[in-house]
């Protein structure tokens, strides 16, 4: 578990704890939880890759950024719960320094991709909303399809930063128990033998810029979309929108709220949170939009829910069609 070197015994594996107060007769129960959880959000979100691959109608911009989120969501969970799930099913927590430090560069870069992606999106809304005639021409599939690009690329500038920092300036020489569901900068600073504060300055301020600029001016684009909303003389119109800006404004408070109390909490003297509390916010802010996503941005699309009802009409035809009857040929002279 421990390597030896000169100065200090350098951590060579971590253990996923997970709930710290979680009774081993739950194990197998919230296991079997989160695989399930797992299950629903990469076939929900796979459905929608499919979709968008076999569907040429849905190749327009507003379905360019769900595809987007669609395979972020995937990736998010790919690396967040295989070993979560493992840690309760077959009590086996530990995951290797090198790996640890993967995760932890992934876990903050979906996190910051996410962050991007409701960004367009609320943009992509914002655009449609308030200058629908101006719309087509400003967001197009090329334009759409740039700001995806861009996202992917710059989602990884922030996350680099700290794990670069981590890898050069930070040593483990000691507790390798992590309190969380997986490896991430906060819970890694509080194993650490080094002086954490120019380090822990820095990750906090680059994770409220991630956070709070894209907030900022999705707010700034709901503000307009309801302002805009309001002046609509058509009733069912307001009705309709308000419904899934709703929606949307929902899943973006459950997305920014916990997380930003998750990461303030350890810069507020007079704010504490327990170990299983801050696992529990991170779980919902990390897994509840992932699994909810697909739901209410795509299958409450009445484009999708056509498509998906067209091809199981396709389907059921395939089945219940007769089979013609075996016949066989009789050759006179």
């Amino acid at each position: 578990m421990f390597e030896g070197d000169e100065n200090y015994t350098r951590v060579s594996e971590f253990v996923i704890v997970g709930f710290p107060g979680l009774h081993p007769s739950f194990f197998q129960l919230v296991a079997w939880f989160f695989f399930l959880v797992y299950v629903t959000t990469v076939v929900g979100n796979f459905l929608l890759v499919v979709l968008f691959a076999l569907e040429h109608s849905l190749q327009k911009p507003m379905y360019i950024i769900m595809l987007s989120l669609a395979l972020s969501d995937i990736g998010f969970a790919t690396v967040a719960l295989p070993n979560l799930i493992a840690r309760w099913w077959w009590n086996d927590g530990r995951i290797s320094f090198h790996t640890c430090m993967f995760q932890e560069q992934m876990i903050h870069y979906f996190g910051t991709l996410n962050s991007l992606i409701m960004l367009t999106m609320a943009m992509d809304r914002y655009l449609a909303i308030c200058h629908p005639l101006r719309y087509p021409m400003l967001m197009t599939n090329r334009t759409m399809s740039g700001l995806t690009v861009f996202s992917w690329i710059s989602a990884q500038v922030a996350p680099g930063i700290v794990t670069i920092d981590f890898s050069r300036k930070v040593s483990f020489c000691g507790p390798n128990r992590i309190l969380h569901a997986y490896c991430d900068a906060i819970a890694l600073t509080r194993l650490s033998c080094s002086n954490m504060v120019a380090i822990n300055s820095s990750s906090y301020g680059l994770a409220m810029f991630v956070l709070l600029v894209p907030l900022s001016l999705i707010i700034f684009s709901y503000i307009s979309i309801i302002v805009t909303v309001m002046r609509m003389a058509n009733a069912q119109g307001r009705r309709k929108t308000f419904s899934t800006c709703g929606t949307q404004g929902c899943l973006i408070l459950i997305y920014y709220i916990p997380r930003f109390i998750v990461y303030s909490t350890p810069y507020m003297p007079n704010l504490t949170i327990t170990p299983d509390l801050r696992v529990g916010l991170s779980l919902i802010y990390s897994l509840f939009p992932p699994v909810a996503n697909p739901f209410i941005y795509c299958f409450r699309t009445k484009e999708i829910r056509t498509i998906l009802g067209r091809w199981r009409q396709r389907w059921g035809n395939s089945r219940t069609e007769p089979r013609k009857p075996n016949t066989v040929a009789v050759i006179t002279r």
